[in-house]
């Protein structure tokens, strides 16, 4: 589907400023202005973002009951269990915690529910068997809890206390935890964009602010940054808003994966081929899909078990396995997207359909999820996809930023079983008898808000440049902007009334060119844009990346889309 341009605004004179007193170059200028800056400071702190701005972890709802809880269980030497989920954020989560509750002598034990028999989070089941294999007086949950009020109830009759940590949103009144440590619940905070791991390291923060306060001297060892990989890798992975404090935990943790302390991140960066500095497409594309693909395909056992231990054989045994599990997600991900496509190609059209419900019996219920988000940039529609096992299904939605995913299948809720989640993601649980009707009523929802809005896929350009603006100093603005990711996106800029010199095809599918402006030359790249073959004067929109070959390292190109040159007073 051919894309729309659409030109960001700016203001064009503080740009101006921001270039001058900032000696930057002026698209970078601009990028700075479009992300919010209003003062040269505002520019200044957000090209040079610092832990020590990170806000106080006691400003998050119960945090000063989840501190004192754990506190306790440490010094009375209680039995602690530390019960996440089977994605990467609550792997990475599970994993940092349990390590500096160990640091501080804690004896700690950990519980993962199975997404195909107990599912997400922590369910009135599994917290039985959490119960029945680790007998803890205290359960902290990480990236979940929040909603359990059966399963908290359940523990408190056991006599066994639960710290609820986590970040989703909540259907009703909290789980009665001794603590529930949520941004959600704190109304319109700025951390209510923190990923499950976000909150986890606030909770670190505070257990170590206190002991420490309070003359700890294990607390006072403690080195918090050492994990800040945890929280990268996961906060990447789970496409949370990469802003304020999200990003300058990444942009440190990206740092300290570089040189990472732990035996597991150092096999998987070698397993994957991650080598130098660390971008948010190695968290996740290389990093994060491996370590998702245990619990997608069986068992994160072994994700879990590879961030934990320190014995390097060991982790790169561990690192080997999750490699193969994601190699069979791939496969199992690719024949079902091709089942779907298939499927929906056969009836679509654009002017009735506006969101999709897929679902087929024999689906893999680890996988639909990310065939979800493939339909989506394909038909640019929210989408639901349903795996059936006998008279029920479980779906996973994802969407587009003019729907809200979760308001649609409230529209259908009596059509369902359960259902959850946010605006762009959620999952749902349907009887098969309600599948057609679920399908109606949510292409009916869909339709509504979105019938008389333009679907086309728009690149969102943040500026117009000259092949002779195309240098090292921008992109040095540029790598200081990020890293990027949801709510900071990666700059796009454009050219215009250039020709492509030298084009080849690559593997059938990849161009690569050399784009003049009669005087400046620079190398490009377009990755799947073989059938865009240019020809005369064209307009590129490109992002700007650094390409090393050879231990030489020049600027590329990486276009996003090509079209026949227009004239700027049509724009």
């Amino acid at each position: 589907m051919s894309a729309n341009w659409k030109f960001k605004p700016v203001d064009e004179a503080l740009a101006e400023r921001f270039a001058l007193d900032l000696n930057l170059p002026q698209p970078v200028a601009v990028l700075l202005v479009q992300r919010g800056c209003r003062t040269v400071e505002d520019a200044e702190r957000f090209l040079n973002p610092s832990l020590a701005a990170l806000r106080d972890p006691f400003e998050l709802p119960d945090m000063d009951k989840a501190v004192e809880r754990i506190l306790h269980a440490l010094s009375a030497g209680e039995p602690i269990t530390v019960f996440g989920d089977y994605d990467v954020d609550g792997i990475c989560s599970t994993a940092m915690l349990v390590r500096i509750l160990r640091e501080l002598g804690g004896r700690v034990s950990t519980y993962i529910p199975s997404r195909f028999t107990e599912g997400y989070g922590l369910s009135a089941e599994a917290l039985q068997a959490c119960l029945e294999e680790h007998s803890p007086a205290l359960i902290i949950t990480v990236d979940c809890g929040s909603n359990s009020t059966a399963a908290v109830e359940l523990a408190r009759t056991a006599g066994v206390d639960v710290v609820v940590t986590d970040h989703h949103e909540l259907s009703g009144a909290p789980a009665p935890a001794v603590a529930v440590v949520n941004p959600k619940c704190a109304g319109d905070h700025p951390a209510k964009i923190l990923a499950g791991v976000g909150v986890t390291f606030k909770l670190c923060h505070a257990i170590l602010k206190t002991g420490r306060a309070r003359g700890c001297t294990l607390c006072a060892a403690v080195d918090l940054r050492k994990y800040l990989d945890f929280v990268a890798v996961a906060t990447v992975t789970d496409m949370v808003p990469l802003i304020d404090e999200n990003r300058t935990l990444v942009r440190a943790g990206f740092q300290m994966l570089e040189n990472s302390h732990w035996a597991g991140w150092n096999a998987l960066k070698k397993l994957a081929g991650v080598d130098g500095a660390v971008q948010c497409w190695h968290a996740g594309f290389a990093l994060g899909p491996r370590i998702n693909a245990a619990g997608r395909t069986g068992s994160a056992a072994a994700a879990l078990e590879l961030l934990l231990t320190d014995l390097p054989a060991r982790a790169e045994e561990l690192a080997a396995q999750l490699d193969a599990a994601n190699r069979e997600r791939q496969e199992i991900e690719r024949g079902i997207v091709d089942e779907a496509v298939a499927e929906i190609d056969a009836y679509f059209d654009k002017t009735k359909h506006y969101g999709l419900v897929i679902a087929r019996s024999g689906w893999h219920p680890g996988v639909i999820g990310i065939v979800a988000s493939r339909l989506v940039a394909r038909y640019h529609r929210p989408v639901a996809v349903i795996g059936m096992d006998g008279n029920s299904g479980r779906g996973s939605c994802r969407s587009i930023d003019a729907f809200n995913v979760l308001e649609g299948l409230g529209a259908c809720a009596d059509l369902l079983k359960q259902y959850g989640g946010h605006s762009m993601a959620a999952g749902l649980e349907v009887q098969a008898e309600n599948l057609d009707a679920f399908k109606i009523r949510f292409n009916a929802a869909a339709a509504a808000q979105l019938q008389n809005i333009d679907l086309q896929p728009v690149i969102e350009i943040n500026s117009t440049v000259s092949l002779a603006d195309i240098s090292p100093a921008m992109l040095d603005g540029v790598k200081r902007s990020g890293p990027f990711g949801q709510d900071n996106r990666e700059p796009v800029w454009a050219v215009f009334g250039v020709t492509a010199e030298d084009c080849r095809i690559l593997q059938d599918k990849h161009l690569k060119l050399t784009l003049s402006d009669g005087i400046e030359m620079r190398d490009a790249i377009g990755f799947n844009l073989a059938e865009k073959l240019p020809a005369g004067n064209i307009d590129v929109a490109f992002t700007l990346q650094e390409n090393v070959w050879n231990g030489r390292t020049t600027l590329q190109l990486h276009i996003k889309d090509i079209r026949t040159a227009a004239r700027s007073d049509t724009l």
